[in-house]
Order: C-alpha cells, then sequence, then structure tokens
C-alpha cells in the first residue's frame, strides 16, 4: 500500500515535470550572497556575421559582453581554445554535449546585421547542463557608433536572467578627470561608459570643479565650480553641454547638490555667516527652502528613491555621523554609532541601503549599512577612499582611492556589496568624484 503510494506520488511528479517549459527546468542562477561563491564558467563564440559589413562588429561586440560579464567577477570566460564547436549560423541546433564536454554552464550565441549605418544584434542564452534556451531571444537596434551599447545590452540581459538582478551595464559615469602634480591638479568634468569607453570633457580645466550628480533621466548634471572665486552650483546638459548657474543668495556658497528622484528639485548646502545647512530648490522657479537649522556643519545631502526622506552628515554630536530627516527638514535621527567620522552618505537605488565613507583607525573606507544604522560592513580600507555611488542596479559601488605619497595616484575602483570583486575603473590619467548614471534609455 505504501509501495503504491509513493509509485503514484513519482507519476504525478513527472507528469508535472514533463508539462514545464525546458526553461523552467533551468538551474543556470547563481547565488549572489553566497560567500563561496565560485564564478560560472560561460561561453560566448565569436558573434555571427550576417553579412560581409558586419564582421568587423561581430567579434568586437561578443568581446564587450564577455568583458562585462567577466567584470563582476561572478563569471569566467572560458578560452575559445577549449572549444569543440562552433557556431556559424544563430539558427542552428545548439551541440550540448560539445560545450557540456568544456564544462560551459552558459552559452551565448549572437548574430550581427548591418544596414547602411545601421546595427541590427539579437542574441539567445543557453543552459547548457539543462539543455534549454533561457527565454526568447532578444534583439537590439543601433548605429554603427552605437555598437557597444549593444553589446552591453546584451550582457545585462544574460546577467540579469542568471542572477535575477537587475541591468547596469549599459550606463555612463560622470567624473572629475585630474592631470598634472598633486599640488597643481587640473580638474575637469567628463562623462564615459561604466567601463571607462567613449570618454567625452564637459567643461574645461581653467576653474576647479567638484561633485557631479546625475539627474534621474540622465540627461543632465549638477557640480559645483569655482569659476567665480567662490563654490557655486551648475546645472549642465549632457547632450548639448550647455550649462546654468542655479539661483544663489549674495554672501553665501552653495556646494554639495543632488537631484530629487523626480528632477525637479535640487537639494544642496548652503553656508552662510559660519553656519552651513541644507537647503531645498525648485529648479524651474529657483525658490529655496532651508531644511536644517542647527548651529553645525550640514551636507551631502542624499534622497531616499521615493524622495520622502533625505540623508545627510552633519558633526552636530561633535563629530561627524549620519543623519535621516523627512524631505521637508524637521527633527533628524542618527543612523551612525560606530567609532569614527562618517559622511558622504548615498542612499541605495533600492532603498534598502547607505553607502556612506568612514575615517577610522587612520584609514578611510567605503562601507554601507541599513537604513536603521544596523549591519554596518566596510567594504575597502586605504589610505584615502571616499565618495561613494551606487550603480542603477544597488549591486556594485564606484568610489574614488587616492595612493599615498607625494604623487598621491587617483583613480576610480569598484567593488561588489558584498566586499567582492575590487577593481580598478580604467581611466586616462587621475579621476575623483564618480558619480553613475541611471540605465540609459
Amino acid at each position: 500500500m505504501i509501495l503504491s503510494r509513493i509509485t503514484a506520488f513519482l507519476l504525478a511528479a513527472a507528469v508535472v515535470l514533463m508539462s514545464l517549459p525546458m526553461a523552467a527546468l533551468a538551474e543556470l542562477n547563481l547565488e549572489l550572497d553566497d560567500p563561496n561563491i565560485e564564478p560560472m564558467p560561460f561561453a560566448v563564440p565569436t558573434f555571427v556575421a550576417e553579412n560581409a559589413e558586419a564582421s568587423a562588429f561581430a567579434n568586437q561586440i561578443a568581446r564587450v559582453v564577455a568583458e562585462d560579464l567577466t567584470g563582476t567577477g561572478l563569471f569566467r570566460e572560458i578560452s575559445k581554445d577549449a572549444y569543440i564547436s562552433t557556431v556559424t549560423n544563430f539558427n542552428s541546433p545548439v551541440q550540448y554535449a560539445d560545450w557540456k564536454a568544456i564544462n560551459a554552464q552558459a552559452l551565448i550565441v549572437g548574430a550581427v546585421n548591418m544596414n547602411g549605418n545601421n546595427v541590427t544584434v539579437k542574441f539567445r542564452l543557453f543552459d547548457v547542463f539543462s539543455g534549454a534556451a533561457l527565454g526568447d531571444g532578444l534583439q537590439f537596434g543601433g548605429t554603427t557608433t552605437s555598437w557597444r551599447r549593444m553589446a552591453h545590452k546584451v550582457a545585462d540581459a544574460a546577467y540579469s536572467r542568471i542572477t535575477g538582478e537587475g541591468a547596469y551595464f549599459d550606463s555612463r559615469v560622470v567624473f572629475v578627470s585630474e592631470t598634472g602634480p598633486k599640488n597643481e591638479r587640473k580638474k575637469r568634468l567628463a562623462i564615459m561608459d561604466y567601463d571607462g569607453a567613449n570618454v567625452q570633457f564637459l567643461t574645461d580645466s581653467r576653474s576647479l570643479v567638484l561633485a557631479p550628480r546625475f539627474s534621474p533621466t540622465g540627461d543632465r548634471v549638477l557640480y559645483t565650480s569655482y569659476e567665480s572665486g567662490f563654490p557655486k552650483i551648475y546645472v549642465l546638459d549632457v547632450a548639448s553641454v550647455g550649462r546654468r548657474a542655479l539661483a544663489d543668495q549674495p554672501g553665501t556658497m552653495s556646494f554639495a547638490p543632488r537631484f530629487s528622484p523626480n528632477g525637479q528639485t535640487v537639494v544642496y548646502s548652503l553656508s552662510s555667516g559660519g553656519n552651513t545647512d541644507i537647503y531645498r530648490m525648485d529648479i524651474g522657479s529657483g525658490a529655496p527652502v532651508r531644511l536644517t537649522s542647527e548651529p553645525s556643519i550640514e551636507t551631502a545631502p542624499s534622497f531616499s528613491p521615493d524622495g520622502k526622506q533625505i540623508v545627510f552628515e552633519s558633526d552636530r554630536s561633535g563629530n561627524q555621523q549620519l543623519y535621516i530627516m523627512s524631505a521637508n527638514g524637521g527633527e533628524a535621527r542618527r543612523i551612525s554609532f560606530g567609532t569614527g567620522r562618517y559622511g558622504t552618505p548615498v542612499w541605495s537605488p533600492r532603498g534598502d541601503l547607505v553607502a556612506f565613507t568612514k575615517q577610522s583607525g587612520g584609514r578611510f573606507h567605503i562601507g554601507v549599512m541599513r537604513v536603521d544604522g544596523s549591519d554596518e560592513q566596510l567594504l575597502t580600507s586605504s589610505f584615502l577612499d571616499e565618495g561613494p555611488s551606487w550603480s542603477p542596479n544597488g549591486r556594485v559601488i564606484m568610489f574614488m582611492r587616492e595612493s599615498a605619497g607625494a604623487g598621491g595616484e587617483v583613480g576610480l575602483y569598484s567593488i561588489d556589496i558584498s566586499g567582492r570583486n575590487l577593481r580598478r575603473v580604467t581611466t586616462d590619467g587621475g579621476a575623483s568624484d564618480p558619480a553613475w548614471s541611471p540605465l540609459l534609455k
């Protein structure tokens, strides 16, 4: 009797499994919170060039896809020297046995087609061990000048399907490009792809610029300039590189600006009469609203994703700590209680964490904590780490690192919120003050 029940159960389970699509049975996934995670082996054969003109882009696009995935620290590309199969037709059946033999768990197959100046890229993602495609294939289109974006979109789709995380490769970073010796640094705003490609300069180096910050739509940048001799906030249109100064109050200095989530207001610090407070301004009207009034330095404000709260740094307790208050001002609650000084807080796009800079024990750290101040984790430690900025999916943090000594080399680094995969971001020369854009449209 018991045996017959077990048999009936197994038969029923088999029927259910057989009724599921193959993609639902795929085991291709990564548990990103596993501290002992092993990078997933994957293969990206050169994309198929569907006409002669496309051959110039087929290999380049596949290379960028591979570099995006490998750069996360979660994936390991299998060398083409190990391939048994080749892919010469996008629609050919996958020879799963050949890819299993070289231990590829994920296979990305793509094709490129050109028509004049237009490029079309299509791809499919396969779970090798289950012998199934993960979802339907996708197709992206653009021009010859945007082929890297299409590669990032392919990598984003593969990354999201395997990890369950949001995308972030198809994004940009605005930063301060630095040249010259440490005591005579020249600084200008620059913008680049998240991986350091396609650098474009937005300002010249005739005046000091600091703290660029993207709008929620990525089309504008706020920054602080000292061209008048005093810090003043400007808003710059990325496409036209046109700019205008935000309204200011005579005899004051304004700095550390950030957009609200709706892009219509700006929160910033204003220094007047020896006191520094946080203000909010409607970009259209230029009308300022004072949010703090403590006899202390309040600065580095950052909105929560829903726009209802602001995290900021203040020395009202005697040294720099982090506080959260309503976006309309009022009473603030302290959230940092560890030893050392805390600054430059930035709210995660997910809303669950705050990234910050911490100075403790003669070292600088980039860290994260929950918005109630719990679960503080220090992700880095060096002579000088500061200025964290979140990736669009809230998984990776980019920041500035400066080395010790008279040379004081300064550059950009990124790290996963688990503390894994510390990487230098490639830039031509020194770089500081990174700010990550939202995903591009």
